[in-house]
């Protein structure tokens, strides 16, 4: 039996980029007959025609599969529900936006041929303008220095993952994964394509400051301890300078009663300084205690409302789809 190929795609609002993707990936698809191959798109509650646009490729070509959230579960949680549909002897993840040129795929299946585990298009340069792609590479630079394990600056999830890392994946149940440190976590043997990252042509990005924020503190809490170690060490250097400061006055005061006028201001100052030091380490340890919480909850990826051209009922081994799924077609 020829290896089959998961090419797994997650969408919200991507009407006018849905049928060019489909294109794109059965074009590269075809220079690999050797391979069956299905294309599995999960549609996070598109209100834009990007349902309409899935269901007519549904209907001509059975290799495209689709599953209809009930909600926008968010832009963690749904794409990795749809990653963990991929039952091929390969997943390829890539986002519906065309920003991962689908015609990366072949190069990743080369890779995969000479015996790489994970295959990782990084990217190279982009035609973003503005100061996105600097914070981009700050935080990159960032994630590097403090995490516990070597990460791969410019790896954004879009990629080539063996059976045996999709196995390995199921049985950690992740309800919120931090997918980019936790491939470098767990370690395989992985390489590379660097690639230069397109202008998207059709609709606007769906990435807006608190995505950008909520994955930044995301790997940033999933890559390392650190800051909670800097806290406790930051609290003992506010503390003894405290002191010492306190030390100061009181020696000044003792030794010029009349004459030393402290005033309110040193008071004022190191008031409001504690204070927003306090709020900044409250916060970061409440990441810390939001991931714990998101664990030990475990509540559903998602919610299905419909599947299509899936050939049979899932098994619900994974723990991360409601009883309340719509009907397989």
């Amino acid at each position: 039996m020829s290896k089959k190929i998961s090419i797994v795609t997650a969408c919200y609002n991507e009407a006018g980029n849905i049928e060019e993707l489909y294109e794109r990936i059965t074009a590269v698809m075809a220079g690999f007959p050797r391979y069956d191959y299905e294309i599995i798109c999960i549609d996070n509650c598109s209100i834009d025609g990007t349902r309409e646009e899935i269901r007519q490729i549904c209907a001509r070509d059975k290799r495209f599969k689709a599953i209809f959230n009930v909600r926008n579960f968010g832009h963690i949680r749904s794409p990795w529900h749809g990653f963990m549909e991929g039952r091929g002897d390969a997943t390829i993840f890539l986002c519906s936006d065309l920003e991962d040129p689908p015609e990366l795929i072949a190069d990743m299946l080369h890779k995969w041929e000479e015996g790489f585990t994970l295959v990782f298009p990084v990217r190279r340069a982009t035609q973003e303008s503005g100061v996105l792609p600097y914070l981009r590479s700050v935080y990159y630079w960032l994630i590097k220095k403090i995490s516990d394990t070597p990460q791969v600056p410019g790896f954004t999830g879009f990629g080539l993952y063996d059976k045996a890392v999709m196995d390995v994946f199921r049985t950690l149940d992740e309800p919120y994964p931090y997918l980019r440190g936790l491939v470098c976590e767990l370690g395989w043997n992985w390489t590379t394509i660097p690639f230069d990252k397109p202008v998207r042509l059709h609709g606007a990005s769906k990435g807006n400051f608190l995505i950008y924020f909520d994955m930044a503190l995301l790997g940033i809490v999933k890559s390392s301890k650190l800051p909670l170690r800097l806290i406790t060490l930051l609290g003992l250097g506010v503390s003894g300078a405290s002191f010492l400061a306190g030390l100061y006055y009181l020696s000044m005061k003792l030794l010029h009663w009349n004459a030393f006028q402290a005033g309110l201001g040193p008071l004022l100052v190191g008031l409001f300084f504690l204070m927003g030091l306090l709020f900044f380490c409250l916060g970061f340890i409440g990441e810390y205690i939001g991931v714990i919480f998101t664990h030990v909850v475990r509540r559903p990826l998602v919610i299905e409302q419909e599947r299509l051209n899936f050939d049979a009922p899932m098994v619900n081994t994974d723990k991360d789809v409601s009883p309340l799924d719509g009907g397989l077609q």
